[in-house]
This record gives C-alpha cells, sequence and structure tokens, in this order.
C-alpha cells in the first residue's frame, strides 16, 4: 500500500470535501498498518439506461481507491430506485417498476467496468437486505429520524416553504441509503455534493448500530460542455459514454481549457504530476504541456476507455480530416427529396434531420453555424435550388448529403 500521506493526495485530488478528515487518516493508518482493506461504498440508481461522463466522476474515484488497494462496493440501488430518490427535485419523482430497474442495472454493469475492474469490484443490490424487510422494520427505520430533520435538506426545505408536495415514502429515501451503509459496514462512502445531507445520514444510523461513522468524500458535480450547467442530457450539454468514438472525441476537443483542466482532474488517469505539467501549459508557464496536445490526449483517453487505442486513434484522423483539413467525412447520411421548386434553407435542414425544428434551423444560420457546400449561409430567408446534390452542414460535427429528385 502506498503512505498515508500519498493515499490523502490521491482521495483529495478533486474531492470537495473528506468528512471527518481526521477519523480519515485513523482508518487509513489502521489499514496500512493491518493491510487490511478498507471498505468503499458509492450507490448508483439505475434510473436510465445510459451513463454519460458526469456519472463516472464517482466512479473514476472508485476507481482511484481500488488503486490504492481497497475494496470497492459498487452498490446498485435497484430497492431505492422503485422509490425515485428526490435529491434536487422540485417535485415527486415518478418511481420506476422492478422490470425496468433490473433492466438499467444490467446495462450499468456493462458500463461500469470499462472504468472499475471487475476482479477487484463487489457489485452489491440493495435490495438484497431491504427485500426482507418488513413493514414493521421500515416503520422502526422511519422512527429514527424526525421530520424536522428531514426538512433540515435544502430541497425538502424550498420544497415545504413553497407549498410544493413532499410524499411520505420521499422521506424514506435518505433513511434507505443510510441503512445501506450499515448493511454494508461501509469504511467510506463517496456522492455528489447534492448527495451530502444522504451520506450524513448513513453515518448517523451507523452511530445508532453501534459502528464506527463512515467517512464521507463529496465530489463536485461534473459541468456539461457548455462550462456552466451541470451536466445533463436534458440540456443536451452532455458526452454519453456509449456516443460513436468520433462523437465522443470531437466533444471532448469542443471544451473550453479551463474545462479541459476540469475534466483532467476528476476523469484522467494522468498522475498528480502530469496534472500539474499540464496546468501550467494552460496558464502559459515554461515547461508546461501545449493545450491543444492536452486536449488530444484527453479525448483519446476517453474514447479509449469506452470502446479501445485503435477506436482513439480512428476518431482522431477523422477529427483531423474534418476540421482541421475542413473536409467532409466519408459516412454522412444521405438524405433523398423531391421538390417541385426552391427549398427554404430552414425546411431543408429541418427535412435533413440536421435540426428539430425550423426555429432551431433559424437560430443556427443566425450564428453562422450552416453551411451549404462548404459555403456559410448568410441569412435565413435563402432558398436552395433542387438540382443534383449538395452537402449540409449544421453546427460543427452534423452532415447530411442531400440528393434531389
Amino acid at each position: 500500500m502506498k503512505s498515508l500521506q500519498e493515499q490523502m493526495a490521491v482521495i483529495q485530488r478533486g474531492a470537495v470535501e473528506v468528512l471527518v478528515e481526521a477519523e480519515l487518516e485513523e482508518k487509513l493508518k489502521k489499514s496500512i498498518a493491518s493491510g487490511v482493506p478498507l471498505k468503499i461504498k458509492a450507490g448508483f440508481d439505475p434510473t436510465a439506461p445510459d451513463l454519460h461522463l458526469g456519472h463516472t466522476v464517482l466512479i473514476q474515484k472508485l476507481k482511484q481507491f481500488q488503486e490504492l488497494g481497497h475494496e470497492v462496493n459498487f452498490l446498485i440501488g435497484d430497492f431505492t430506485a422503485m422509490i425515485g430518490d428526490p435529491t434536487g427535485k422540485s417535485e415527486t419523482r415518478k418511481s420506476l417498476t422492478r422490470e425496468e430497474v433490473l433492466q438499467n442495472a444490467e446495462t450499468y454493469k456493462e458500463q461500469v467496468f470499462k472504468i472499475l475492474d471487475p476482479e477487484k469490484t463487489k457489485v452489491v443490490f440493495n435490495s438484497t437486505w431491504m427485500g426482507e424487510k418488513s413493514a414493521a422494520d421500515l416503520i422502526a427505520l422511519a422512527s429514527r429520524y424526525t421530520v424536522a430533520r428531514m426538512l433540515e435538506r435544502d430541497d425538502f426545505h424550498k420544497r415545504f416553504t413553497g407549498q410544493q408536495p413532499i410524499a411520505i415514502h420521499e422521506f424514506i429515501y435518505p433513511l434507505v441509503q443510510g441503512y445501506d451503509s450499515v448493511a454494508l459496514q461501509a469504511d467510506v462512502e463517496l456522492g455528489g455534493t447534492d448527495q451530502k445531507f444522504n451520506l450524513l445520514v448513513g453515518r448517523e444510523l451507523q452511530k445508532q448500530e453501534g459502528q464506527a461513522p463512515q467517512s464521507v468524500v463529496t465530489m463536485p458535480l461534473l459541468e456539461g460542455l457548455d462550462g456552466v450547467n451541470k451536466m445533463s442530457k436534458s440540456l443536451d450539454n452532455y458526452i454519453g459514454i456509449t456516443e460513436p468514438p468520433k462523437e465522443i472525441y470531437g466533444k471532448v476537443m469542443s471544451v473550453s481549457d479551463e474545462l479541459m483542466l476540469r475534466y483532467y482532474e476528476l476523469l484522467s488517469d494522468v498522475d498528480l504530476d502530469e496534472l500539474q505539467r499540464i496546468k501550467a501549459g494552460v496558464e502559459g508557464k515554461s515547461g508546461g504541456a501545449h493545450p491543444m496536445e492536452s486536449k488530444k490526449a484527453l479525448a483519446r483517453e476517453m474514447v479509449a476507455r469506452f470502446y479501445d487505442q485503435e477506436a482513439a486513434q480512428q476518431a482522431e484522423h477523422d477529427f483531423v480530416q474534418q476540421f482541421k483539413q475542413k473536409e467532409v467525412p466519408d459516412d454522412i447520411p444521405v438524405v433523398q427529396l423531391q421538390e417541385d421548386g426552391p427549398v427554404w434553407i430552414c425546411r431543408l435542414l429541418t427535412e435533413a434531420g440536421l435540426t428539430g425544428s425550423n426555429g432551431e434551423a433559424r437560430r443556427l444560420v443566425k450564428q453562422g453555424a450552416v453551411r451549404l457546400a462548404g459555403e456559410k449561409v448568410a441569412s435565413p430567408d435563402q432558398e436552395v435550388e433542387p438540382k443534383g446534390e449538395v452537402v449540409l452542414q449544421a453546427g460543427k460535427r452534423r452532415f447530411a448529403r442531400v440528393v434531389f429528385g
């Protein structure tokens, strides 16, 4: 095992808080002296079938604990997913069926092992212990926390003061998440900053059970491609880990240098010394890595993680061909259209599947993000003669070959 100082440096990388730091240091000292690994826990509710890079921040931290020699428990909340996590929600969340949960859980297992070592990872389901609880057991669990304590949670407080409904079962969620730590006898639990209340409930329940309270490591919520908002599919600022290699590569290359540093710190496998060299390059200091080369390396690393090195090299080749040499990719979709007269450019974009509406198309044209046969479209009122075929481009990565007739 690495020394206490080395382990703490890895654990604190990118973390927002370590609670309580002195307790964690004592646990690590005992682990190093005895050779007995700590039990690390992170829970994931399988509420959607696919993951994006924002979800992998915690998984990457689990990997770091794994490489430090500790026992990683990847907890799939198949029981809690049927309750619905109320964290950050302004209204009661729709519960999933058992079938939906199990189907998503299988997808999660497949995706997380692109990061974690399957031979060193314990995948556990909280239905294993919660499914055996009786109604009386759940009532007893509910008796351990007061409504006043629950309303200390920010999202519950906002909904209560805003006279928004809070269903009784939503109070059960943080208690079940906390009880998971009791069942696993977790030494450390990881979670996003929005999960802090739930993580501390776990500490309290462990104390009530006579266990040593778990240490808590909170990780930031990863910003999306806009560099402002939390990465989210609903905001369309995400990088999905099941997206095609060239999409992952191109999206990483589109981020700012500042956001690139954030992604390196939270997602990359580069060591702390290399991370400092990359930061120095962005800051323009001597001896630093060139920012563009660093960004390419990060894009390759992300593609290789979810595919392989060959896919990463091909994605980079395609990127250079498409954006550096201004060439059109070979595999763009072909759209056949029958038109009797000139076609409005905005309707053409929508018909070609490059925009979701004529309004979106108009906005892209006004932003200078639309090209027709390689030439920028100057006006959203432009009309196109329906002759032969033409290459249409919207934004940096969306192309279509439109064939008339």
